[in-house]
């Protein structure tokens, strides 16, 4: 007779487990959601030891306060919102590193396809963006969320998420008009 493979826990079920008292299912929700949310956050943060700090205040934050988990939205939505906090806090915090020009090591190496090229002038249009621009735009066109769900990710209006879409759209079209021609975005 073979043995049913384990099922894959969901995130709602490891964060419940978590609470219960499991050692590992919060480890497991972390190795899970590890790279969107440090993407996220170095999206948010523009540098890397910010993105990591961010995000390892975020999952203690999220650590501890499992417990008050509503289970109204997705725990990826949770965590989302947890991180970007923790990156705009540290970003009002330290507001010097908010206008720090874009760090040429921070955008990686040079994929000779071409698809990494454009992935970098667009990663650096993003991070001239407001941070609550970018933040709304990676949710809605970046990360898929919907504007309601970004609206309560972010705590704030649905309104306000369509606005700062919009205004964060409109910027990038303007920086990224010239992609095409081969032109980049002004460092």
């Amino acid at each position: 007779m073979r043995e049913q493979p384990e099922r894959l826990r969901t995130d709602a079920e490891l964060l419940t487990a978590h609470v219960n008292g499991d050692r590992y299912a919060f480890e497991e929700l972390f190795y899970r959601h590890h790279r969107q949310l440090y993407r996220l956050a170095l999206l948010t943060s523009r540098d890397r030891d910010g993105a990591a700090d961010a995000l390892q205040d975020a999952l203690l934050a999220a650590h501890r306060a499992a417990r008050t988990f509503r289970h109204d939205s997705a725990v990826s939505s949770w965590l989302y919102r947890i991180v970007v906090n923790a990156c705009l806090d540290r970003l009002r915090r330290n507001k010097s590193h908010a206008y720090e020009e874009l760090d040429e090591q921070l955008c990686g190496a040079v994929d000779p396809t071409g698809q990494l090229d454009t992935m970098i002038v667009v990663e650096r249009a993003l991070m001239r963006l407001p941070v609550e621009q970018r933040a709304a735009v990676v949710a809605v066109d970046m990360q898929g969320y919907s504007v309601a769900e970004t609206a309560r990710i972010l705590g704030i209006a649905e309104g306000t998420v369509k606005s700062r879409c919009s205004r964060a759209r409109s910027k990038l079209a303007a920086m990224l008009a010239g992609i095409s021609a081969g032109a980049t975005v002004p460092e």
